[in-house]
């Protein structure tokens, strides 16, 4: 066995939109580093002592879709034309690649050190496109969530309405095609 076969490895979740997928899909790794995503920490584990393995990952893939919302508004806040649909990668980062996050409120929160490459992403998960409208709703209603406004946080918290779709690697090209 390898040094890289027996290099303990961690799943994280990491925020993404459709076209940093299609420079992924180019350049063959999800980067550049440092990286924020969102996977089951000692302290996610702590405050949520109920939940098994499989229930942390949703949460952590949660949290990672939040963060999608996000980089698509500040996207279109820069002027680009996103689509409306949130996007998170699934990848196992070795451990020493993985770091605590910078802000300790966000208990799922952690920091990658290096790029992920490709062979390191184990899956995409992507809203269906009927979601669309909900995520609009979201993106159209973050602002005054930020600002405290509880109707605009229930809107935003809609969007989690919409379960993320689960895809292989291998179908990246057609996702962003």
């Amino acid at each position: 066995m390898s040094e890289k076969q027996i290099e303990a490895s961690m799943r994280v979740y990491l925020p993404c939109t459709l076209p940093a997928l299609a420079r992924v899909a180019v350049v063959r790794e999800l980067g550049p580093a440092p990286l924020n995503g969102y996977a089951v920490t000692p302290a996610l584990i702590e405050w949520y002592t109920s939940g098994d393995t499989e229930e942390l990952e949703y949460v952590a893939l949660t949290e990672a879709a939040r963060a999608s919302l996000r980089m698509l508004a500040d996207d279109r806040a820069d002027g680009l034309e996103v689509p409306a649909r949130r996007v998170v990668v699934a990848a196992d980062v070795p451990d020493g690649e993985v770091g605590a996050g910078a802000d300790p409120a966000e208990r799922a929160l952690v920091r990658l050190t290096a790029a992920v490459p490709l062979s390191g992403i184990a899956a995409v998960h992507l809203d269906d496109p009927a979601a669309a409208e909900d995520v609009e709703a979201a993106l159209a209603a973050l602002p005054a969530a930020d600002r405290g406004d509880d109707d605009a946080r229930f809107v935003v918290d809609g969007a989690e309405a919409n379960e993320l779709l689960w895809y292989a690697t291998q179908e990246i090209p057609d996702l962003v095609g």
